[in-house]
């Protein structure tokens, strides 16, 4: 932004120009309600030319978006400030909602959908659901978490993107990971930091689980350090699986130790003190 110092600098009638801007800048109406509004003496609009100059200039380019110049009081004399608009801010506000939700595996599509998006109490089961997640919002973080489990497509995680997308509204991080495509991509050398991450997390949702390819390490290395700091920690998390939590247990017990009972049990423990079990009823969306 140049200063009427600036511009006359470039000229060689320095007097006539800087009479002449100066005309120019005290004919804009916003900059004369301006003055008249504070009452301000000529001395104070002397030394406020320059910012009286920034303002119209600025004035002129503004479109609407960004930031608005608007022209202020500062210790006698005018000054501009740029002042966020109501469109930066929904963009800036729905900038943050999306940082908020962050999701590994699953579509980038999901930040979109809102947590009253298909509700009816048409189907009673899925109705109930969505009032225990409600709760789950008004008491968060004190509420307990769900094992969200039911066939394939019915929208468990949907409904799990749509919670989270809720409670970015309220300032609240979400880590929604499809557990099947998290494990697939670790390995020995980066699991710990991706572990930490997940044990930390302000809100977690575990998509799918169950449907990963078990073995002992991923078992008792991976999940389990999860789910024991989640539950030292208190921290609110939630489950979805095509098993029922009994299934879930067999399932963790099945590696080539051939029935590793007592250590799926340990995990299982850990579960269950941070979800309850309910099952999501409802007809297959992908076929729809």
């Amino acid at each position: 932004m140049e200063s009427i110092h600036d511009i006359l600098s470039k000229r060689p009638n320095l007097q006539g120009n800087f009479d002449e801007l100066v005309a120019q800048t005290m004919k804009n109406p916003e900059v004369q309600a301006f003055i008249a509004e504070n009452k301000m003496s000529q001395d104070e609009v002397q030394r406020s030319y320059s910012k009286f100059y920034e303002y119209v200039g600025e004035r002129a380019k503004f479109d609407g978006k960004g930031y608005e110049p608007v022209l202020i009081m500062n210790h006698g004399y005018a000054d501009v400030s740029y002042q966020t608009t109501e469109e930066l801010a929904k963009r800036q506000e729905t900038a943050n909602l999306l940082r908020r939700v962050q999701i590994i595996g699953l579509p980038e599509q999901l930040k979109q959908v809102d947590f009253y998006d298909d509700v009816t109490d048409q189907n009673q089961k899925q109705f109930e659901i969505f009032q225990k997640m409600e709760q789950f919002i008004d008491h968060f973080p004190n509420e307990k978490g769900l094992y969200l489990y039911g066939d394939f497509g019915v929208g468990k995680s949907f409904r799990c993107a749509a919670l989270a997308n809720e409670l970015a509204k309220k300032g609240i991080s979400t880590m929604l990971v499809h557990y099947p495509s998290f494990v697939a991509e670790l390995d020995f050398n980066n699991a710990k930091a991706y572990v930490d991450e997940l044990k930390k997390a302000e809100f977690l949702v575990l998509d799918d689980i169950g449907a990963e390819l078990n073995n002992v390490w991923l078992r008792d290395s991976v999940l389990q350090v999860i789910l024991q700091h989640r539950m030292q920690e208190n921290l609110p998390t939630f489950f979805t699986s095509n098993l029922t939590m009994v299934e879930l247990e067999q399932h963790l017990a099945e590696t080539k130790k051939v029935e590793d009972i007592w250590p799926a049990k340990r995990v299982m423990e850990r579960v269950k003190y941070l979800a309850r079990e309910v099952r999501l009823e409802g007809v297959n969306r992908r076929h729809e």
